[in-house]
């Protein structure tokens, strides 16, 4: 039995998800199945977040073939279960205030997070795509949950149609890079690229493939046109979690992979290597993320674009990690941690200002809350704050650790710092537009004024993930730590 104490997170995880799908098919009694899936996805990070910070257990040889036991696996279950967990709590009150609660949500909720687990731990390519479709089938249902609705059935199709394609391409490039180099393990292929025994044309070809289907999950740009449509279409506490620990297994495996698999210096002279690339994607996605948030009307599509934007941050640290190395792969590893919880708690303090069937989206439906309705409005002003990079948040940490990490990569690296920051000047204005409108602006004449949801589910999600923002804000120093440690683990 200790023997699978390495694995012993993913194991609880289905054996939760089993446990609640019998409860669901055999009783009627389903009213605390969210606090169940809650508590069952927090109790796996614990039980991560235990061993990450403790002695990391042994595993058989047949499971680290394709799963990595290792900090940084560790680490990514602690920020995909806190950010299930606190979805999963969201949607105890969303899902009943607006009539659609059904137990098959929070089998779903844990078995993507599960595939999302899987995927993070990955360091095979058969493993990376069994992840990876774990994921997204349970991603494309989780987006058509809410089927009476015509744009969650839009946003699943465009969602499940592009993700194939880039699913497909992820596995073409997979083949070409096992008949480039012979080995599906990334430590196998890692070994013979250092070498120069692989074939490079086939290799830069297979790298080029692995990173636009990874992208895509990512929602980097050009491969993000799925990402307004399903955020958007989905019930919010979906929404919340895709944003969150989807993205966060995409990040995961893009490390292992580039860093991993391809991160040494013989490597890097393949084609002048994956850098280029990757500060390309990073350029193109923080400014078009954050330029088109500008002109959105909706809170929840400019929360969707944003998320576009953060996935140029996170990009950002990966690019430096070929001069960095550990720093910028723990500046990635902190910026997702702190962007899970401050994500949260924007999303759910939209999904709290709304009530009585009517989901609040727009500006408008937010004029004038936050002076009839402060405590409900609070939590709100500290996530946009947070997700702006506003001190002493989460968020400004974050950005902080991922430009600092460019900077010390020197070169024209520093120009993407620049980049960066300024393009978070930019996202000030729709970050903030939001604080005006609940504080500053007054409901129109035939616009209903917004009186906060009443829900206990919703309002600990939101306690949970404000504290977090703060602390991770005043005391970043314990989880950047454990960032490094993380990172240490895969770069040494």
């Amino acid at each position: 039995m200790s023997a699978l104490m390495g694995v012993s997170p993913l194991l609880l995880l289905v054996a939760a998800g089993l446990a609640i799908m019998l409860v669901d098919a055999f009783s009627d009694e389903r009213s605390e199945l969210a606090l169940v899936a809650a508590v069952s996805l927090f109790v796996v990070a614990a039980l991560a977040g235990a061993m990450l910070v403790g002695e990391v257990p042994q595993a058989p040889e047949v499971v680290t073939r394709y799963l990595a036991v290792d900090r940084l696996g560790l680490f990514f279950d602690v920020v995909i279960c806190v950010g299930a967990g606190l979805s999963a709590l969201l949607a105890g009150g969303y899902l009943r205030e607006h009539g659609f609660e059904r137990g098959e949500f929070y089998v779903l909720i844990i078995f993507t997070a599960f595939g999302a687990m899987v995927l993070a731990r990955a360091v095979d390519l058969l493993s990376i795509f069994l992840g990876l479709e774990t994921m997204s089938l349970g991603a494309y249902a989780l987006v058509a949950y809410r089927r009476t609705s015509a744009r969650a059935v839009e946003g699943a199709v465009k969602y499940f149609l592009l993700g194939s394609f880039a699913a497909a391409i992820l596995l073409f490039g997979s083949a070409l890079l096992y008949g480039a180099t012979g080995h599906t393990d990334l430590a196998g292929i890692q070994q013979v690229v250092a070498a120069g025994d692989a074939d490079a044309t086939l290799t830069v070809l297979a790298l080029v493939m692995l990173i636009v289907g990874l992208a895509f999950k990512v929602g980097a740009v050009p491969f993000h046109m799925w990402v307004p449509d399903s955020y958007e279409g989905a019930a919010t506490p979906v929404t919340t979690f895709m944003s969150v620990s989807v993205k966060a297994a995409a990040i995961a495996v893009l490390v292992r992979v580039l860093v991993g698999a391809f991160g040494d210096p013989a490597s890097m002279s393949l084609y002048t290597g994956w850098t280029p690339v990757i500060v390309l994607l990073a350029i193109a996605t923080m400014l078009y993320g954050n330029l088109a948030a500008l002109a959105q009307t909706s809170v929840k599509r400019m929360l969707a674009y944003s998320s576009i934007a953060h996935a140029g941050y996170i990009l950002v640290g990966l690019a430096a990690a070929h001069e960095v190395g550990s720093f910028a792969v723990s500046s990635v590893l902190y910026y997702i941690a702190a962007y899970t919880v401050s994500n949260v708690l924007a999303f759910g303090s939209l999904i709290l200002m709304g009530s009585k069937g009517k989901e609040a989206v727009s500006y408008d439906d937010l004029a004038g809350a936050g002076r009839r309705h402060p405590m409900a409005a609070f939590p709100f002003v500290i996530g946009v704050l947070s997700l702006l990079g506003m001190p002493p948040t989460a968020g400004f940490f974050g950005k902080y650790y991922v430009f600092s990490a460019a900077v010390q990569a020197g070169g024209p690296m520093i120009w993407v710092a620049v980049i960066g920051v300024l393009a978070s000047a930019v996202g000030a204005y729709y970050y903030l537009k939001v604080i005006v409108y609940l504080f500053m602006r007054e409901p129109e004449e035939d616009q209903p004024i917004a009186v906060p949801m009443q829900s206990l589910y919703v309002t600990v999600a939101l306690v949970l993930a404000g504290y977090y923002v703060v602390k991770m804000g005043i005391t970043p120093s314990r989880y950047l730590d454990w960032a490094v440690s993380a990172a240490s683990s895969l770069i040494g």
